[in-house]
């Protein structure tokens, strides 16, 4: 996933962005809401990491503002505010989940999990694939009872199709599902990571729509 973490705090940022990154994810991170303004305007997201108080503005006025706009994109918030109050006006004011501070890092990773699926209409974290046994809370996937493992990025890719069986993703596309602003990606980035799945996991996990993109495999 494309993922987006506002937050001004320097070294929780650091910690937030390198959990999510160990993920799979590829993760902007900005500290003002300027600056997520115009990331949100260029960048398709998959998943927002909202902190409520920027150095420039409220969070929640940026959630209700993308909210207004139409927008869908899941929205975690990040906070020390824990009063049930104000969980209820940040949920009330369109965010999915709502994470105070301190927090687990890998209750953060739950989260996130947690909110993807829902968004895909599939909050079942089990999915059959074939002979392919996959669970998507454990990042496993098992075939006659032997567990397949697979990179971070190798996975991140992998659940990309997974979440949206038929959908077609171009090259480009999956680049920005895999990787944040500045990254150094090779022209066959892509190519080399379908072809491990399709090793790994069998030749028809993934299809390749000539000149188009790729697509999770019909068998």
């Amino acid at each position: 996933m494309r993922v987006l973490l506002i937050e001004d705090t320097v070294g929780l940022g650091q910690a937030v962005r390198e959990q999510i990154a160990d993920d799979g994810h590829a993760v902007d991170w900005v500290q003002r809401l300027d600056h997520a303004a115009l990331s949100v305007k260029s960048t398709v997201y998959d998943l927002i990491l909202l902190d409520l108080g920027l150095p420039d503005g409220l969070g929640l006025d940026f959630l209700r503002n993308r909210r207004a706009a139409g927008d869908l994109t899941p929205v975690i918030i990040l906070t020390a505010k824990d009063q049930i109050s104000d969980r209820i006006v940040a949920l009330n004011a369109g965010a999915d989940d709502y994470l105070v501070k301190p927090f687990d890092l890998n209750e953060l990773s739950a989260r996130v999990a947690a909110v993807a699926r829902r968004y895909t209409g599939n909050p079942n974290p089990h999915i059959q694939l074939g002979e392919l046994r996959i669970n998507m809370v454990d990042r496993t996937i098992q075939r006659e009872d032997k567990t397949i493992d697979l990179s971070a990025r190798e996975w991140a890719l992998f659940e990309t199709f997974v979440r949206r069986p038929g959908a077609l993703f171009s090259k480009s596309q999956l680049e920005e599902r895999l990787y944040e602003f500045g990254a150094e990606i090779e022209s066959n980035t892509i190519e080399v990571y379908v072809s491990r799945l399709r090793k790994k996991l069998g030749a028809d996990v993934v299809d390749t729509v000539r000149g188009v993109g790729y697509r999770l495999g019909s068998k």
